[in-house]
């Protein structure tokens, strides 16, 4: 029998997820709203710690909306990770806002603070206004937000993407619950899926109003189609939060075997001479993606033999984002660097981590390192 192709994080869906869509269907409430929506949103936001959450169709609309809802556009600048997806600086261009970029720590990749304050610091001496600062808990390690936020100065919204991070939790808190704040997303390869969608979370009552409120084409509350605001179509569908619903159920469960798998690439690793898991030691880290970080001068191989090695064994990784700087769309952006996420792009790899994968396909995984590394030392 031919081995099939073992994914980076392909979606794990079980009968629990059948059961919570097929009861949606039979309600009748297919689209767009309802029940199963205002409830997902409660479940949410009771995981996260906060008292409101509003569903919507991407990760990068919960972004877009907060910065809105904050304000932000034209004229402002607002400081975003340079090693993250494009979807976080997109967010901001969405507004008007011109995205500024700052360098990472070596040790987890998330955003520097001393960076940060740098950034802030020279962006107010030219007289620019700081219209929020966006952190990005990587690969689903949380940021230190109060330091970030400490940079960025008094009067500097917080707005956190907690995209990668579902789960995941910084000295007991969880992501999502820092900052004015936050976006999670579930698209199909993250911690949890509904295969489209995302989550706007926050304590601020008149911001979740007005997100909710654009998210749906920003239709004033009459018996005639009325607007007074250029709105969105962004909210997310009755069944895709059954899905949801399912999923976070679940969520405890899928999250540990995502830390298993970890654990293991620590073991497979820790005597490989020149490795180490970015952000390894992170007690509160949902393990979404184990990212490998290799310094060829020392290990003799480089992050991408590696990568060709499992490809040509059906096995997906993939690159460390590709730093916003040096992405040809925002290459003449302000950018604070310090070398740091250029490196990780030179020296990183992302794992096969999802908690969907079957023993044989982890069996599979783990003697292609273990061959590699074999035929390396």
């Amino acid at each position: 029998m031919v081995n099939a192709r073992i994914h980076l994080s392909a979606p794990d869906v079980s009968g629990v997820e059948e059961r919570y869509l097929v009861n949606a269907l039979r309600s009748g409430w297919v689209a767009p709203v309802g029940p199963d929506l205002e409830e997902f949103e409660r479940e949410i936001a009771r995981r996260c710690g906060t008292a409101h959450a509003v569903g919507v169709s991407s990760g990068t609309a919960a972004l877009h909306l907060a910065l809105l809802a904050l304000g932000v556009g034209p004229g402002q600048a607002v400081l975003v990770p340079t090693l993250t997806f494009a979807a976080t600086a997109n967010a901001v261009a969405y507004t008007g806002a011109e995205p500024v970029f700052v360098d990472s720590l070596a040790g987890d990749g998330n955003v520097d603070p001393d960076q940060v304050a740098r950034a802030a610091a020279d962006l107010r001496r030219e007289g620019r206004t700081v219209g929020a600062v966006l952190p990005v808990d990587l690969f689903g390690a949380v940021a230190d937000h109060e330091a970030v936020a400490a940079a960025a100065g008094p009067g500097v919204p917080l707005v956190e993407d907690a995209a990668e991070a579902l789960g995941a939790t910084r000295d007991g808190r969880p992501a999502g619950s820092f900052g004015r704040a936050a976006a999670l997303s579930f698209n199909g390869n993250k911690i949890m899926t509904t295969s489209g969608g995302g989550m706007l979370v926050t304590d601020d009552r008149a911001l979740a109003a007005r997100a909710r409120h654009l998210a749906t084409q920003a239709r004033e509350p009459v018996a005639h189609y009325e607007h007074r605001d250029v709105g969105y179509n962004y909210r997310l569908s009755n069944l895709l939060a059954a899905l949801g619903r399912g999923q976070l159920s679940r969520l405890d469960e899928m999250i540990a075997r995502r830390r298993q798998l970890r654990e293991r690439y620590l073991r497979l690793f820790a005597a490989a001479e020149g490795t180490r898991v970015l952000g390894e030691g992170d007690p509160g880290a949902n393990c979404w993606l184990t990212t490998l970080v290799v310094e060829p001068g020392r290990a003799g191989w480089e992050a991408a033999d590696l990568g060709a090695w499992l490809a040509a064994r059906d096995i997906e990784t993939r690159p460390i984002w590709k730093p916003m700087h040096l992405q040809p769309v925002y290459r003449d952006r302000r950018a604070w660097l310090t070398g740091v996420a250029d490196r990780l792009f030179a020296s990183g790899l992302n794992l096969p981590s999802g908690s969907g994968m079957r023993e044989d396909a982890r069996r599979r995984v783990f003697d292609a390192v273990a061959e590699f590394l074999d035929q390396r030392r």
